[in-house]
């Protein structure tokens, strides 16, 4: 008995849920979708796709809120049904209302279109691609973003192509991808300048600003919390393995410290 009273004690000793744990499922750090247009993602690959083209008319170019680039409201008439389908597609550089768009392996090469990378020559500059076939576009999608194909295997049917980030994958030939880059490039060019344009950049995305910093807080807090200055008073790294309470600052950091000389690129590395 006296061993489950000590237990009861221990636990009211622990400090509070620090807010790296409340960053869960739920609760007021939900995404806001209200005022959201719909996901933006490619045509379901049918038939038409596979084997020839389909053309589709750009209706709108709208505003996502929470969002930096602009998505376009694409209309493809249904090969199967008397209707119209309205496809959210990411809007590129230079799209424009009127312009018909054409999905499908047999498309051309232009501003706008979607076809498989396999299909596009070596050096096309691209976005929104599929990481997976048939997922409808993961990869290059923020404003401004893109990716290059840089070269193809015809034997295991696979390309290769060069994210936003420098890294290079390799994919399957058959993954669609559009041509060109994201609108709103040059967003992050502009500084924001005043607590005001941050507090509406963030509102229109979710409840993640201001973020406070650990030091400036409490003991019970946060693991930097307290002491008569504010200084970590440990060291900032932690272990991948860190229980949830404690798992803050550098998490299984591989190195630490300023990046000095860069990045150094490998010769015959393409």
């Amino acid at each position: 008995m006296d061993d489950v009273l000590d237990d009861t004690l221990d636990v009211t000793k622990m400090g509070r849920v620090i807010r790296a744990q409340r960053k869960g499922a739920g609760g007021i750090f939900k995404s806001h979708t209200k005022h959201r247009k719909g996901a933006p993602k490619f045509r379901p690959e049918d038939f038409a796709e596979r084997h020839g083209y389909i053309k589709g008319v750009v209706k709108d170019i709208i505003h996502d809120p929470g969002r930096g680039a602009p998505l376009a409201v694409v209309h493809f008439r249904d090969p199967y049904r008397y209707k119209t389908r309205k496809e959210n597609f990411l809007a590129v550089e230079g799209m424009y209302t009127g312009q018909f768009i054409y999905c499908g392996k047999k498309a051309t090469l232009q501003i706008g279109n979607v076809l498989p990378v396999g299909t596009m020559p070596e050096g096309t500059i691209v976005c929104n691609v599929e990481e997976q076939h048939g997922d409808r576009g993961t990869l290059a999608r923020t404003s401004g973003n893109y990716a290059t194909v840089i070269g193809h295997n015809t034997d295991t049917k696979k390309t290769r192509v060069k994210l936003p980030s420098g890294a290079k994958k390799v994919v399957s030939s058959n993954n669609r991808a559009m041509v060109g880059i994201v609108a709103g490039g040059g967003r992050i060019d502009k500084p924001i300048l005043k607590a005001g344009r941050a507090y509406h950049k963030y509102k229109a995305k979710r409840n993640c600003w201001p973020i406070v910093r650990g030091v400036a807080m409490n003991p019970v807090e946060h693991p930097h919390g307290g002491g008569n200055h504010q200084h970590i008073g440990k060291a900032s790294t932690v272990k991948r393995s860190t229980p949830a309470g404690r798992k803050v600052g550098l998490i299984a950091a591989r190195r630490t410290g300023r990046i000095r000389g860069g990045k150094v690129e490998i010769k015959g590395d393409d």
